[in-house]
C-alpha cells in the first residue's frame, strides 16, 4: 500500500517562533515516519546565529532527548567545530528531515536507515521555516542527503566538498545565504578505518566556513 505523504505545510504555523516550531512539529503527520519516532526533533541553537549545520535525521540518542546532535557523532561535530576555531555555542544545528527512520535493533539500539527522497521533500517546509527565522550567512551540508535536500537529486559531496558554493535559486528565501560549504557528516567519520585522517578532513573543511564568519 502506498503511503500518505501529504507532506509538513499544514502542519508548520504561520509566523512562528523557533519555540512554535519545536511543538508543532510534534503534530506532523506529513509522512509516516513519526509512527516509530519517539518525538519530533527540530533544531537548537542561536536563534540568530550566523551559520547553521545542516544533517540527514535525528539519530536514536536525539529521539529520545528531542534535540539534535547530541549523540556520538554530535559530540565529535562540536569537538570538531572547537579545533576549527568555530564556538559550538554560536551556530544552529538541525536536520531535513524531523524523525527518526530507523529498522531492528542492536543490542538496546535503534538501527538508523536512511531517508527516502519521499521523506526529504516532505519535510521540507520545516527546514525552510527554520531558516527564514535564523537567516545564516552561512550554511554547511554535513553530507550527501543534506545536500540533496537543498540541491536536488543529482548532488554529489566529493564534487564540491570544502569549496564555497552560492545558495541554490531553486530553494528561494527572502535572506539567501552568502555561502554553502560541503562536508561529510561526523557519522561517516565514526565509521571510517582512519578515523584520525576523515577527522582531520572535516576539521580542514570546517576551517573554510570559519574564515567566513
Amino acid at each position: 500500500m502506498a503511503e500518505e505523504r501529504p507532506g509538513a505545510q499544514q502542519w508548520v504555523p504561520s509566523d512562528p517562533t523557533l519555540a512554535d516550531l519545536r511543538s508543532a512539529v510534534q503534530e506532523c503527520r506529513g509522512c509516516e515516519l513519526y509512527r516509530d519516532a519517539t518525538q519530533g526533533v527540530m533544531g537548537e541553537g542561536r536563534p540568530d546565529a550566523p551559520l547553521v549545520l545542516l544533517g540527514e535525521q535525528p539519530g536514536d540518542r536525539e529521539d529520545v532527548e528531542g534535540e539534535p546532535f547530541v549523540g556520538p557523532a554530535g559530540k565529535l561535530l562540536d569537538r570538531a567545530l572547537g579545533d576549527a576555531g568555530i564556538d559550538p555555542d554560536d551556530v544552529f544545528r538541525t536536520n531535513v528531515v524531523k524523525h527518526f527512520r530507523w529498522k531492528g535493533l542492536r543490542g538496546k539500539r535503534r538501527i538508523h536507515q536512511s531517508p527516502h527522497k519521499a521523506h526529504v521533500e516532505a519535510c521540507g517546509p520545516w527546514l525552510d521555516a527554520e531558516l527564514r527565522l535564523v537567516r545564516p550567512t552561512g550554511v554547511v551540508l554535513l553530507g550527501g542527503t543534506a545536500g540533496k535536500a537543498v540541491y536536488g537529486s543529482s548532488f554529489k559531496v566529493g564534487e564540491t566538498r570544502g569549496r564555497l558554493i552560492e545558495w541554490p535559486d531553486t530553494r528561494p528565501l527572502a535572506h539567501q545565504p552568502a555561502w554553502v560549504l560541503t562536508t561529510t557528516h561526523p557519522s561517516a567519520v565514526l565509521r571510517t578505518d582512519d578515523r584520525d585522517a576523515a577527522y582531520a578532513a572535516l576539521v580542514d573543511d570546517l576551517r573554510v566556513a570559519a574564515a567566513q564568519l
